[in-house]
């Protein structure tokens, strides 16, 4: 228990105060059931509006576990010849001792290739604001080897909260049997200090993503989709492969992170007509496999009624988890 709550703390303090240091975005397994933040221009991809929600715990066998929440709703605008979307985020460790709350809204314009190839640009602005509660963190100078927690802390206590504006763009581009995608996030490159010892600037995140679709005959939906997603962030890299097989209502899904080889990601889905329901767990296969315990993630989608539906819309061809 005490190592447990010890790389909870060293977690917290380095994302917190080191200002040669940088956080990192919250992440999320079921790419796609979460498919604003993953990308913006995939604002208003479906042809009615839908709702997505997302609940991720990292870690739950430590102290300073990751317990991510976010809410997303987007729906094509025929008048805007695109899309419009917004989501919140709630990110928080440590039993709420560092927490990041998000809102952004995004505009995808939508533009037809040819009869069957559709590209979308997107673009998003977001507020983001980080807290950290400084009374429920404990220094080295507060103990006593004997009594326990005894004093003050000298260390220099930071502002609580800081809050920033955050600009990000992205595209994608698709058709029945392939589609893929770019986004940036982080095109300004907003300061995110608590202290005063210098900058320390979010840094962008590069997302590239794509995927193949192969139906069976007489099947008007993607029976199997291989995927690969790549994401980096600083010095973070990851690289993601997977594969989806969709036998309605039910989907099943494998992923395997590549380049630390740190996580097998296993993904259960129920999809309805006007819903859809997935679990995913992470299996870790790292060191951090005896105490970390994984992640657990669920997600849940509402797929709207829409009075005026486009004519000529064109679905994005994209796994549903």
């Amino acid at each position: 228990m005490k190592k447990m709550y010890l790389l909870g703390a060293a977690v917290i303090m380095t994302m917190a105060f080191r200002s040669e240091c940088y956080s990192q975005d919250s992440h999320f397994s079921q790419f796609y059931a979460n498919p604003l933040y993953l990308n913006p221009a995939m604002a208003g991809s479906s042809r009615c509006p839908s709702l997505h929600m997302n609940y991720r715990n990292q870690w739950p066998a430590l102290s300073g576990n990751f317990v991510t929440a976010s809410a997303s709703y987007d729906q094509y605008v025929k008048s805007a010849e695109g899309g419009l979307g917004f989501y919140i985020l709630r990110d928080q460790a440590g039993q709420s001792t560092y927490t990041v709350h998000q809102a952004a809204a995004m505009y995808s314009y939508h533009q037809d290739i040819t009869r069957s190839t559709k590209v979308q640009f997107g673009v998003q602005a977001a507020f983001i604001q980080r807290t950290l509660d400084w009374d429920k963190l404990i220094f080295g100078d507060q103990l006593d080897p004997k009594m326990g927690l005894m004093w003050n802390t000298k260390e220099q206590r930071p502002v609580d909260s800081k809050s920033m504006v955050d600009i990000s763009s992205g595209i994608v581009i698709n058709n029945k049997h392939i589609f893929g995608g770019v986004a940036v996030h982080h095109l300004t490159e907003p300061d995110e200090a608590f202290m005063n010892l210098g900058e320390s600037k979010l840094p962008m995140k590069y997302t590239i993503h794509a995927g193949m679709n192969f139906y069976q005959h007489g099947n008007k939906r993607p029976s199997l989709s291989p995927n690969v997603i790549y994401q980096r962030q600083g010095d973070f890299k990851q690289l993601n492969m997977g594969l989806y097989w969709d036998k309605e209502p039910l989907v099943f899904g494998i992923w395997s992170r590549m380049i630390e080889r740190d996580a097998v990601i296993l993904t259960v889905g129920l999809k309805g007509d006007k819903y859809q329901l997935g679990y995913t767990y992470d299996a870790t296969i790292s060191k951090l496999a005896t105490f970390s315990a994984g992640a657990h993630e669920l997600s849940l989608s509402f797929l709207f009624e829409c009075k005026n539906r486009p004519k000529k819309f064109r679905t994005m061809f994209c796994p549903s988890f």
